[in-house]
């Protein structure tokens, strides 16, 4: 006999979840979730035993898909010889993932400090910047996804943070570029990119550069609509940051490790921050894992003196071990540049032509494997088809066409995004277009 036996029967899963599981991000009694039984490389199955393309890739961060077998061994090793320790003592796995994840950062981003995934990665960020700037402000941008902790929330530009935000966490927001929604009345990529670094500079005047510890920006920013930066913008960020004694924090949580054709889509800009935070695609989220890759620089305030903060879990053996395998995988198998290529010849000019059949897409932006369609119900005013913040009888519509043509969709607010796992085919990638072209073909004529 299992301890598992009955947690594979799909109507007992979903009765047991209503009746005891709280959901995140959720009013409860609204919820009717899907319940999935199994999964395979860049498919599920839900409970009635319809397969779905994953292009969600879960929360984004099944880089490689589900139950890889490299990993799944990897993870079923390691469990035989060590399952868990405490994090002060050095175990092989995590020496490893650090190194090899420090193999792959840019610039002198050498130590790794592991927590348990993106928002506590990002919390400690600001807290090593904090003292090692000895100030205490931290700047972010309007539309960005930092994580649900307290801190973390405080940071977020979207509105999951109205309701936690009590204005004493020493955040400030600015506005970042994103030129099909100008705040700078931009009309070229290199005006928005100008004017937003204007904008920048003035907050940080007027909030006081001795007070300001850090600016933390989204690389390319995801859940928000991944609006990939205008040439020069992170460069300039780069600049007023030295000039201001500023720690330049990159969060590569959902970016990171292959997403969007790079490494680190910070590459893409030529720039390389102070402190990097990184989740998600590191183990391609088959065991919580994330950190905070640190310069030597800042390194070295801590060389001396003790870094208040640690985790029970820093560095999980289990986590760990995903991380290694995961990222030899990514080596062995060209997945970095496979997703490069996918965004070059599949998914860019895909997504491109379908923006070209369906009004409902006002812009297609994105690189890798990492993409977004920027719905609208008017392309002329650019209305959104969902309100900032909610959803819409059109977009719900557009979900459940998805669903009915087999592709599980990553939609937030007016956007479907487009984010498979990295090692998708070809085929597999023109399988998910096809079903997004009929799904907005179908979910028009509905509305």
């Amino acid at each position: 006999m299992s301890d598992l036996d009955g947690t594979h029967d799909a109507r007992r899963t979903y009765e047991l979840d209503r009746a005891h599981v709280f959901h995140s991000w959720s009013a409860q009694g609204a919820l009717d979730p899907m319940v999935i039984t199994k999964a395979e490389g860049p498919y599920v199955w839900d409970g009635d035993g319809q397969r779905l393309l994953d292009f969600t890739s879960q929360l984004v961060y099944t880089n490689l898909g589900h139950q890889h077998p490299r990993i799944v061994a990897a993870i079923q090793e390691q469990a035989a010889a060590l399952c868990t320790v405490a994090p002060a003592y050095a175990n092989g796995a995590r020496s490893e993932a650090a190194r090899l994840i420090a193999s792959h950062t840019p610039g002198d981003l050498n130590h790794v400090f592991f927590t348990n995934g993106g928002a506590d990665a990002n919390e400690h960020a600001v807290r090593m910047a904090r003292l090692h700037t000895g100030r205490h402000k931290v700047l972010s941008t309007y539309r960005s996804y930092h994580g649900g902790t307290h801190l973390a929330v405080n940071l977020t530009g979207d509105p999951r943070r109205w309701a936690n935000d009590n204005a004493s966490s020493g955040t400030v927001h600015f506005f970042g570029p994103f030129l099909y929604r100008s705040a700078f009345h931009a009309t070229t990529e290199q005006e928005e990119s100008q004017r937003a670094l204007a904008h920048l500079e003035q907050v940080i005047t007027l909030e006081g550069p001795s007070t300001v510890a850090a600016i933390i920006l989204e690389s390319i920013p995801g859940t928000a609509g991944i609006m990939v930066p205008p040439p020069g913008y992170l460069a300039g960020v780069r600049e007023l940051c030295d000039r201001f004694g500023i720690v330049l924090i990159a969060d590569e949580v959902m970016s990171g490790f292959g997403r969007a054709g790079k490494w680190f889509a910070i590459e893409h800009f030529g720039v390389t921050p102070d402190l990097l935070t990184f989740a998600k695609g590191v183990n391609s989220g088959y065991v919580p894992l994330g950190g905070v890759a640190i310069s030597d620089a800042i390194h070295e305030t801590f060389t001396e003196r003790v870094y208040p903060g640690g985790l029970t879990y820093s560095g999980h053996p289990l986590a760990c071990a995903a991380a290694v395998a995961t990222i030899r995988t990514m080596e062995d198998e060209g997945t970095v540049a496979r997703a490069a290529r996918l965004g070059e010849d599949v998914f860019g000019p895909g997504l491109r032509e379908l923006a070209d059949r369906h009004e409902w897409i006002g812009e297609v932006r994105g690189t890798g494997a990492f993409w977004a369609l920027e719905l609208v119900a008017d392309r002329t005013t650019r209305e959104p088809l969902a309100p900032y913040g909610g959803s819409s009888p059109a977009t719900a519509a557009l979900l459940r066409a998805c669903r009915a043509q087999g592709l599980l969709p990553f939609a937030n607010y007016n956007r479907v995004h487009v984010v498979p796992p990295l090692n998708l085919t070809d085929e597999q990638a023109h399988e998910g277009l096809a079903a997004l072209d009929a799904a907005l073909t179908s979910a028009r004529a509905a509305v």
